[in-house]
């Protein structure tokens, strides 16, 4: 190896690429670019929508030792059969043991805590969403976005303001991949209520789930709990009637007209097309209730309808999809899932680390492709064939198109903590579930929703002065 050039995680790279990567990617400006020839995008598939093959290209520089991998237990279970084995044949490859643990995706905020506050534990970690609230025990990971962003162009902008801090400057995380979440309705039951084609706006839900909650006694399925899916909906509502957490600037706005307005909606919602088990939900509980034929409508990606292609057919084909619904101001969603990848501090793979997602990304067609075009990537080139495999779903949808409305998907979906980053304090705010509380508390009664709202804002202000404080929030 040529002593004196410039390095990114044991790649080498001449003078000349790292003035080019600053060009390219101006978020790693300073960083250099790999060449990108070393490592080509994933190949195309046949046009009978076989799996795309794995490419493979040797580090530059020898790997060696263990890497320890933790991520969830995927929703779409034919991903983790091929992620393992893709993970430990690049290991036997480069010369590393690769060690993947699954968990649920509930219980990995708290091992990555408890691996924190012990300083020993997994090199690598995935969570399905914003994992700011531990940026002070995290590595950067701006060379390897930057890295990313030479080889395959410009990252999708909601995975960037989910996995980086503008007032730091810091990538606290690696954002490869992002999952829609659209509305799952019913068709046998939306059409007689006059929706054949499901709601569009935030009254249509209203108009058709009352009705059908009325006529048919099957209820609306979106939580109220201290679980993701609740954190993601509840939050569409309110972006959907000009209502946010902070502004663009990460000044606290919760406190508002528009805040009071989705809640009352919400609680309207509930009492006329709601039972209280959505309190108590968790992060499989509306996938359950449709897959099961109890839910008339849900808002969550597509793994639900996955599901009920196996276990109950009749259910899967009556499952059909909306975008985002509109609101009074717009009309948005939440990512379903946003994958955050960190190295904590403690890590001693970390040269490992980043050549295995590297690797991932190039490769991501094939994590699409293994999770039933679940997973999509943030690097639009790296996914030549799926407005493809949407018009003409591989794995038997009836119709077979009945996925092509996702190849629009990012317009109408946004980042946590919209329209501003996802910064350590939207992490806490996320993390400990205040927005669920928040309408859980005026629905059922126990504040009005003004009351509600007032008391959440200064939940909201609490934690962004503390982080404020610490000059990890802007503004």
């Amino acid at each position: 190896m040529n002593e004196g050039v410039p390095r990114v995680f044991g790649i080498p790279h001449s003078r000349r690429d790292v003035l080019r990567a600053a060009a390219v990617a101006a978020m790693a400006a300073g960083f250099g670019a790999a060449c990108a020839s070393e490592e080509s995008p994933t190949t195309e598939p046949d046009q009978t929508g076989n799996a795309p093959e794995t490419t493979f290209s040797e580090p530059a520089s020898k790997l060696s030792g263990e890497l320890k991998i933790l991520l969830w237990s995927h929703f779409v279970p034919s991903h983790d059969t091929w992620f393992d084995e893709f993970a430990k044949d690049w290991g036997s490859k480069v010369g590393v043991q690769v060690v993947v643990d699954h968990v649920d995706q509930a219980q990995i905020p708290t091992r990555i805590a408890a691996e924190i506050q012990a300083g020993e534990g997994h090199d690598l970690i995935q969570y399905i969403a914003t994992l700011s609230q531990y940026e002070p025990s995290v590595l950067d990971m701006k060379d390897l976005v930057g890295e990313a962003s030479s080889r395959w162009g410009e990252q999708l902008e909601l995975c960037a303001k989910s996995s980086s801090n503008p007032a730091t400057g810091k990538f606290y995380a690696y954002s490869p991949g992002w999952v829609p979440d659209p509305g799952n309705y019913r068709k046998s039951l939306w059409e007689p209520a006059g929706f054949g084609d499901g709601p569009t706006t935030w009254e249509d839900l209203l108009d058709g789930a009352t009705e059908i909650k009325s006529k048919e006694g099957v209820q609306l399925g979106l939580g109220m709990s201290q679980e993701i899916d609740s954190n993601m909906v509840l939050r569409a509502l309110m972006w959907s009637y000009g209502a946010s957490e902070q502004d663009e600037d990460e000044q606290v706005v919760l406190d508002s007209p528009e805040t009071v307005a989705a809640v009352e909606y919400m609680t309207k919602l509930y009492q006329q097309a709601m039972t209280p088990e959505v309190f108590s939900w968790n992060a499989a509980s509306n996938n359950q209730g449709l897959v099961a034929g109890k839910l008339s409508y849900i808002v969550n990606s597509i793994s639900a309808w996955r599901t009920a292609q196996e276990s109950n057919p009749a259910v899967a084909d009556d499952v059909f999809f909306v975008k985002a619904l509109k609101g009074p101001k717009t009309a948005l969603a939440a990512q379903h899932v946003l994958y955050n990848w960190i190295v904590p501090n403690h890590a001693t793979g970390v040269d490992a680390a980043k050549e295995f997602l590297l690797h991932y990304t190039a490769n991501f067609s094939s994590a699409t492709y293994h999770s039933k075009l679940y997973d999509f990537c943030a690097w639009s080139k790296l996914s030549p064939n799926l407005e493809d495999w949407l018009n003409s779903d591989p794995f038997g949808a009836k119709p077979a198109d009945k996925l092509a409305f996702l190849a629009d998907a990012v317009p109408w979906s946004t980042n946590i903590g919209h329209p501003g980053p996802a910064s350590t304090a939207i992490g806490e705010v996320f993390s400990t579930f205040v927005i669920p509380n928040m309408f859980a508390r005026a629905v059922r009664g126990e504040m009005s929703p003004e009351q509600s709202v007032t008391e959440a804002a200064g939940q909201v202000r609490t934690i962004f002065d503390k982080w404020r404080a610490r000059g990890l929030v802007g503004g």
